[in-house]
């Protein structure tokens, strides 16, 4: 277990003593090798890609390994919350939890699975597919991407073996994810060993334009039936998480329907390495625009633009990002 949080003071949800005090028992969307390389390529410091490389690997080679049990080339999540959408409807079917289900029983539900996890041990192979077996969309279309930015740090530093392994598994993971995961033009996230489809919509139908995985045709499809509908996805303060169509759609549900900057972030990058200039600057100004009105807020309602959650939010500064692009 690789989990994402090492806490600066006593921990509460999510933090297990399990060998390393003071940590949570998830681990989240692989993003480590991008924000590494954004550093090198800004800093241009080798030393310091070389210094975390030998980390930066072992952390992907435990995706690949200890949440891919079977081989089948797609890394499972072992709770909602290691998506980063703790609540969101994506997962409800396997949760085995209804459309309208309150957001402190679903959390009762997410804490139950942390009690499995440690029983477990957190090893996949031999029961997390009794409890919470997930093959993500967005995690493993964001794996996808980061396995092919640690195949640039690796020929960076010279590895030319670790360069192979990298680029053959981000090509594996997409190949699966199409076989797998692809129907009616989009992706669709799975439970179980038969790869049993999500059949939800949620803002993971536009992860995959992060890693490339749509053709041009597919991509602009989905614009056409998603970003620019109104009945779907796109709100008058941003896009929806979760569409509107959906029974479970809520504009102040957390992950059940209202904006986040981090899947903005996603979608502004996929726009933009497809070539949709026009759609990415909507989504910037969007994304502006909430933050000048309801401040660096945690989420927003997609419908009126009112600021939910933590305040002085961090991911809102991923808007600086977006103006440099």
């Amino acid at each position: 277990m690789l989990p994402h949080i090492i806490y600066w003071e006593p921990g509460d949800l999510h933090r297990y003593e399990w060998g390393v005090d003071g940590t949570s028992a998830l681990t989240q969307p692989p993003m480590v090798a991008y924000a590494a390389w954004e550093t090198y390529r800004r800093t241009n410091d080798l030393s310091f890609l070389k210094e975390i490389y030998p980390a930066v690997y072992r952390y992907y080679e435990f995706l690949l390994t200890k949440r891919d049990p079977r081989g089948n080339h797609l890394s499972g999540i072992i709770n909602p919350d290691e998506s980063g959408e703790d609540n969101s409807p994506r997962f409800d079917a396997a949760l085995n939890v209804p459309a309208d289900i309150s957001y402190e029983d679903h959390l009762n539900r997410r804490i139950k699975l942390i009690d499995a996890n440690r029983a477990c041990n957190f090893d996949a192979g031999r029961c997390m597919r009794n409890h919470f077996w997930v093959k993500d969309v967005p995690f493993n279309a964001i794996l996808v991407k980061n396995l092919q930015i640690l195949a640039h740090m690796a020929s960076a530093l010279e590895k030319t073996e670790d360069e192979y392994v990298a680029a053959l598994h981000a090509d594996l993971i997409a190949k699966a994810m199409r076989e797998k995961m692809f129907e009616g033009g989009v992706f669709w996230s799975t439970t179980g060993s038969e790869f049993e489809k999500l059949r939800v919509e949620t803002w993971a139908h536009f992860a995959p334009l992060f890693a490339g995985l749509y053709t041009p045709e597919e991509a602009g499809s989905l614009i056409d039936r998603y970003f620019a509908d109104p009945e779907t996805f796109r709100a008058p303060h941003g896009i929806r998480t979760v569409s509107k169509r959906e029974s479970s759609y809520r504009s102040d549900g957390y992950w059940r329907g209202p904006v986040w900057m981090a899947p903005h972030w996603f979608i502004y990058q996929g726009l933009v390495a497809y070539g949709f200039d026009l759609e990415a600057k909507e989504i910037r100004e969007m994304s502006m625009n909430l933050l000048s009105s309801a401040g660096f807020r945690e989420y927003f309602n997609p419908e009126t633009g009112e600021g939910y959650g933590a305040e002085n939010f961090t991911w809102g500064a991923l808007i600086l990002d977006m103006m440099e692009s």
